[in-house]
């Protein structure tokens, strides 16, 4: 297994924990689930990007020397002369543009500046991904990596 593909699944990894906790506390319901959101989708998001990143990587044959994981296509080094972009890349450029993983990819929104409820310190937010959301992020990300790994490991 490549190291990119290692840091991919690592990050996976991580994410997956980061959504175990969210769930737990949300079960727990001694915090309010705007102030959850908030604390944990930056940093789940954060890991299924470089997750989305470093397999990228793998993908186009770039990971030689990276030290940070690109998070779409544009950022990929560019091609060589004369070298076709690979099926892979051109799906990913794809599905970043529309669907789950434009989802994924897409900045999110920053709370408005309405007043606090009383007794929340958290502020009002504009809809923003929930458990579920992200849980369906992890998984099109296992199935696309598992997918695309078992079509480069018969090259």
């Amino acid at each position: 297994m490549s190291s990119a593909r290692a840091q991919a699944n690592h990050k996976l990894y991580l994410a997956k924990i980061l959504l175990a906790g969210w769930r737990e506390a949300a079960a727990a319901q001694d915090v309010p689930a705007l102030t959850l959101t908030q604390a944990y989708l930056p940093a789940v998001r954060a890991h299924l990007l470089d997750a989305y990143g470093w397999f990228l990587l793998q993908v186009s044959g770039s990971e030689q020397g990276a030290v940070a994981p690109p998070h779409c296509c544009a950022d990929l080094p560019e091609v060589a002369d004369g070298t076709a972009v690979s099926g892979e890349i051109r799906e990913f450029e794809q599905l970043e543009t529309s669907g789950w993983l434009a989802e994924l990819l897409a900045e999110p929104a920053k709370p408005g500046q309405a007043s606090r409820l009383q007794g929340n310190l958290a502020a009002p937010s504009p809809a923003q991904a929930d458990c579920e959301q992200v849980q369906q992020w992890v998984t099109r990300l296992e199935e696309v990596f598992d997918r695309m790994s078992d079509s480069l490991d018969e090259y």
